[in-house]
């Protein structure tokens, strides 16, 4: 079988000159690219667009906790441990690409690093008044490198390369501490299947009490594939809906969806120091991933299944009959679940096992996809294993000035260590 090593599936950022006002948006670029205006250079313009966090409530759940203790580790592409809403924050990276763009390079960190600032971004500035505040602002970020960016010039001779990244890199974080294992990435291509490899390292990893999470998929638009890692046993699969709580369109309809979380509209934090507006099942399942690091941190010594269990329980806005293939349970509550999580007991976790004889495994998916392929070669993303966000064209932010770029104009690279 051709091995599978992943190309992300993510929208270009393209710079361009707006007027300095309220934000408008423009009609996608065949459904990859979204278009908006710069906004005012002030700490609070950015984050009054943080509506995710008021979604979530998240400043309920900081009343018990912001997450200190607990280590999420971000599978992704790099994380820039320099930027100053994750500085003291990241832990040293783990690379199992091992080619490709290197540290400080223009397509070395910029998935990763949206990533890990919606989990654990904790502003900067004197008052940390200033940039992206996560879901879980003194969580630890522990990267594995495991993607390539989508303008890493490696992307080519993916195809022949580190195939079995993810499920190394689901086990390494595993021996190393992780308490949350974020997989804002996915195979939802029309030949995704389960790999018996990935589906062990998240047992292995769930065994060993880590929770993790997956973005769903981005096929909303395109036939609803199926997505690996999302569909492996134990998995919180998160779906993304918009500010009004409603699905978004793109995001992947099916019967492994655990709850939802904001995924349109995102305010990420770049590498190059400027602020965008992004989408996807990618920036949902991140939040989740907060989400959970908060619960963790309040109970540490509740299982993954009993966390999974608590979100679904507790979870707000909930479809009629308790949960649709479109919302999963409901959108994702933080503090209810770190209330609810003291009425439990700890109980260990017990393996799902995977049942690898069938054409699908596990509790199995409805009859809607019983034609589809389960065994054809992957091929890499844009519809195969890599990042399922998709970031929007304009900087929203970069220290007060603007900069007139095209997609392949000059990015001063971020002053990291030598």
């Amino acid at each position: 079988m051709t091995p599978r090593f992943p190309t992300p599936r993510q929208g270009k950022y393209v710079r361009r000159k707006a007027p300095l006002a309220k934000a408008a948006t423009v009609t996608a670029l065949s459904a990859l690219l979204a278009l908006a205006p710069v906004v005012p250079a002030h700490a609070d313009a950015i984050r009054a667009q943080e509506w995710a966090l008021d979604a979530l409530r998240a400043e309920d759940a900081w009343r018990t906790t912001k997450g200190d203790g607990v280590t999420v580790a971000v599978l992704d592409t790099g994380v820039d441990d320099r930027h100053p809403d994750l500085a003291g924050q990241v832990l040293p990276t783990e690379d199992l690409v091992g080619f490709g763009a290197g540290r400080g390079d223009r397509a070395w960190a910029r998935h990763g690093t949206a990533m890990a600032g919606i989990i654990a971004g904790r502003g900067h500035g004197p008052g940390r008044e200033d940039g992206v505040v996560g879901v879980a602002p003194e969580a630890r970020i522990l990267p594995v490198r495991v993607i390539l960016e989508d303008g890493d010039p490696a992307r080519k001779r993916a195809r022949s390369a580190r195939a079995g990244a993810l499920a190394e890199g689901i086990r390494w974080a595993a021996d190393h501490g992780a308490d949350v294992i974020n997989l804002s990435l996915g195979d939802d291509s029309k030949s995704a299947h389960p790999e018996p490899r990935e589906d062990a390292a998240v047992q292995y990893a769930l065994g060993k009490g880590a929770v993790v999470v997956a973005s769903a998929g981005n096929g909303g638009e395109d036939g609803d594939h199926i997505s690996y890692p999302a569909a492996y046993p134990g998995v919180i699969a998160v779906t993304a809906v918009d500010r009004y709580g409603n699905r978004a369109p793109f995001s992947t309809r099916r019967w492994y969806a655990t709850v939802c979380a904001p995924g349109v509209d995102v305010v990420i934090a770049d590498p190059d120091r400027r602020y965008y507006e992004g989408w996807g099942t990618s920036a949902a399942a991140a939040f989740v991933s907060g989400a959970v690091a908060l619960v963790r941190a309040a109970h540490p010594d509740l299982s993954p299944a009993q966390i999974k269990r608590l979100l679904a329980d507790t979870a707000r806005n909930g479809p009629e009959g308790g949960r649709s293939d479109d919302l999963g349970a409901g959108l994702v509550n933080p503090a209810a679940a770190i209330a609810a999580g003291a009425k439990l007991k700890p109980r260990p976790q017990a393996p799902a096992p995977a049942e690898y004889g069938q054409r699908y495994f596990g509790s199995g998916p409805d009859q809607a996809i019983a034609g589809e392929s389960g065994t054809a070669v992957l091929a890499p993303i844009a519809g195969g294993l890599g990042t399922v966000f998709l970031v929007t064209a304009v900087a929203l932010w970069h220290d007060g000035r603007r900069r007139d770029e095209d997609e392949e104009g000059p990015l001063s690279p971020p002053v990291l260590p030598g």
